[in-house]
């Protein structure tokens, strides 16, 4: 089972949706410049136009890598003015190593136009149906529903 990781950063109102992808990218890169870097700000109007539609209130934005998956939520109206769920830490890895991909939420009604729209910036940044769980994670979410505790043996009865 692979390790993953999630973030939730406060989005609007405290900060408009473009100013949230710049923070979640800032996250994903650690604040240092980069192709990726260049790479993810080239889609800043389509991401912002996704987090202003609330696609990554309950469906992550995910990013793979060679390493740990990463989930990122946003929050909005009273719990982003109230900001005590959000976690913007910082990771402990490099969540861009290696071959990277970022999948983003999206209402099933904008997927006609923010699919090509990614794809004309590159292949690394694509967009799913925000009610579409990614394959990977329903069989993690499977393995870990089929998980049953032995009790007794835990508790040494």
């Amino acid at each position: 089972m692979s390790t993953v990781a999630s973030r939730s950063f406060n989005s609007t109102p405290q900060r408009d949706a473009a100013e949230t992808w710049r923070a979640i990218v800032a996250l994903l890169t650690q604040g240092k410049a980069s192709a990726a870097q260049d790479e993810l700000l080239a889609v800043i109007g389509i991401a912002a136009s996704l987090i202003a539609d609330q696609a990554p209130k309950d469906a992550a934005i995910v990013v793979t890598c060679d390493g740990p998956r990463t989930r990122i939520y946003c929050l909005y109206d009273d719990d982003a003015i109230d900001g005590s769920d959000a976690n913007e830490a910082g990771l402990g890895f490099d969540p861009l190593q290696g071959d990277w991909r970022v999948s983003l939420p999206c209402p099933a009604e904008d997927l006609a136009w923010v699919q090509p729209a990614l794809e004309a910036k590159g292949s690394r940044i694509t967009a799913r149906d925000k009610t579409v769980t990614l394959a990977v994670e329903k069989a993690e979410g499977a393995r870990a529903s089929s998980l049953t505790i032995d009790l007794k043996g835990f508790l040494g009865s």
